[in-house]
């Protein structure tokens, strides 16, 4: 993908052709319609590819590699569900989330921890649940918006467990919970029969976890309050799907996200083994 500087373009905003050289679109009047070029570009990349697919293949190659950096760990497995668990200084070295990693200025923890997991029950599970509600999550609000709700509540879990005092902690549940939030948010937000529906079965799905969380152990459940919290906090800020299609801004929050997200493993790897 180029950019495209010159010559006749979709407006993010109004999605009429407009000038991509323009001062301000000729139809809505918005300014930079253009985006400095990029508007083309960041259309294109939100509509040709599934955020839920590259989530899904991205916690696969990070589980394998966790698995690749330290394949004693597997032998070691104490019971049924540690079977093909990673030690835990191969999560380190990927950009685990936890106090310590915290204190020591790692920030890009709360990103990258999203996309590693401790075991093959814990990945089975949390990318069962992606592939559920993404989609879902991405009719409602769009796909741009979807990257930020998964990646935003994520990051408001971890953070959370962070300030609390919580050890090593990894997964995409804090994510997942906020997939919910955003349901719910929609819920409250779209009103009237479809809406009430919405509320009622991902607000129960909401409650189904959260309780499973309390009865399971080692489950970071602050990661999860906190991932719904942020989950649903971005679902009331964006707007629906069906009320505004998606504008730039969404668009350039969505890669800001991604972006962040591939710095933070870049530090990680490079805190872990060049440093």
């Amino acid at each position: 993908m180029f950019r495209k500087t010159s010559g006749a373009i979709l407006c993010p905003s109004c999605g009429r052709l407009t000038n991509a050289d323009a001062p301000v679109c000729l139809v809505c009047g918005r300014r930079n319609p253009g985006l400095w070029g990029f508007a083309s570009p960041l259309r294109a990349l939100f509509r040709r590819r599934s955020f839920v697919d590259i989530v899904t293949v991205a916690c696969i190659v990070l589980y394998v590699l966790s698995l690749v950096l330290d394949p004693g760990a597997v032998l070691r497995a104490r019971g049924p569900l540690s079977i093909f668990s990673p030690s835990a200084e191969a999560l380190v070295d990927l950009g685990a989330a936890g106090v310590l990693p915290w204190q020591l200025g790692h920030w890009w923890t709360v990103l990258t921890a999203i996309y590693l997991h401790g075991g093959l029950l814990h990945i089975l599970f949390n990318v069962m649940w992606i592939r559920q509600l993404g989609p879902a999550v991405e009719e409602l609000y769009g796909p741009a918006r979807l990257v930020v709700i998964f990646t935003v509540a994520g990051a408001v879990g971890f953070l959370a467990s962070n300030l609390l005092g919580y050890g090593l902690t990894i997964g995409a549940s804090g994510s997942i919970f906020g997939l919910l939030g955003a349901m719910v948010a929609f819920g409250q937000k779209r009103g009237g029969a479809f809406g009430a529906r919405v509320l009622r079965q991902y607000g129960q799905w909401a409650l189904m976890l959260f309780v499973l969380g309390f009865l399971m152990e080692g489950v970071n459940n602050v990661a999860h309050a906190g991932g719904f919290a942020g989950g649903f906090a971005a679902g009331l800020v964006l707007s629906l799907a069906e009320h505004q299609a998606e504008t730039a801004i969404d668009q350039l929050l969505a890669a800001a996200c991604i972006v962040l997200t591939l710095l933070g493993f870049a530090l990680a790897l490079w805190s872990a083994f060049a440093a």
